[in-house]
């Protein structure tokens, strides 16, 4: 697989499709391009006439990341991706997909660069703004239960707690971190947040809100939120494993549909 080799990060990608416009698929925390095959949200497994750049986070999967929790970000990690489109697919507008702390980084890149950006499809988007706190002191007494406990103790609080009535089939995996990088990424995403409300009213990019219901790392009040915020938006909510099945040819018609709006602006 080939990297991007940055100062304090080797990203590893791959690169799939011989023609066409490209999308570039992200993970949420703690998972991986991988995992996220394994749980049923790879989205991209529709798309037709397309190259897609998947990658891993700084940290996750095949990637390398440092210690220093900073770097762990949305903020960073936009950087992190708009470095990756800079070296796949210069000057080009890109279709961007990604669920949770990809949502983040995603809305991050757009807002700082929006012509980079052909359409946007937000899966679970996670805690924000108000719901953030709460969130954020999780994620630090999850990082001092790894140091304390180990990754097993960490695993077994995330079984207790159920996964979301959409993911009732999808298989039990681990994260996707090594152990002793983990409490080092869970205080970078307690110590982050999406772009300013005022800053997403600005964003003019077609964009696809695809959420589920019954998890509060991921409540539908963010999603609702977003919804109103981004001018040409739409969303939709899964409510069992049937409406998640429905995700990847939804996210090909809205790839579609966006791209041939591009095609004749």
């Amino acid at each position: 697989m080939p990297t991007l080799d940055l100062p304090d990060a080797a990203l590893d990608y791959d690169l799939s499709g011989d023609a066409g416009p490209l999308v570039v698929q992200l993970h949420g925390l703690n998972s991986s391009r991988e995992r996220d095959e394994r749980i049923g949200l790879d989205l991209g497994r529709a798309l037709r006439g397309h190259r897609v750049l998947r990658y891993d986070a700084r940290g996750h999967g095949r990637s390398s990341g440092g210690t220093d929790p900073r770097s762990y970000t949305w903020p960073r990690l936009a950087d992190d991706l708009l470095a990756l489109l800079d070296v796949v697919a210069p000057g080009e507008r890109v279709h961007g997909l990604g669920p949770s702390m990809g949502s983040g980084t995603l809305l991050h890149a757009a807002v700082r660069h929006p012509e980079r950006f052909a359409s946007l499809t937000l899966a679970i988007p996670p805690t924000a703004w108000t719901t953030r706190r709460a969130q954020a002191a999780t994620y630090l007494a999850n990082a001092e239960l790894v140091e304390r406990e180990g990754l097993a103790a960490f695993v077994a609080r995330a079984e207790e707690a159920g996964a979301p009535p959409a993911l009732a089939d999808a298989p039990l995996t681990d994260p996707s971190v090594p152990e002793e990088l983990l409490p080092t990424v869970l205080r970078g995403a307690a110590a982050t947040d999406l772009p300013e409300p005022e800053a997403l009213r600005e964003l003019d990019v077609p964009t696809l809100v695809l959420a589920w219901s019954d998890d509060a790392g991921h409540p539908l009040s963010t999603a609702a939120l977003l919804h109103e915020l981004l001018d040409d938006s739409r969303l939709v909510v899964a409510r069992t494993p049937y409406g998640i099945m429905a995700w990847p040819g939804l996210f090909a018609d809205h790839v579609a549909t966006a791209g041939a709006l591009t095609a004749r602006s």
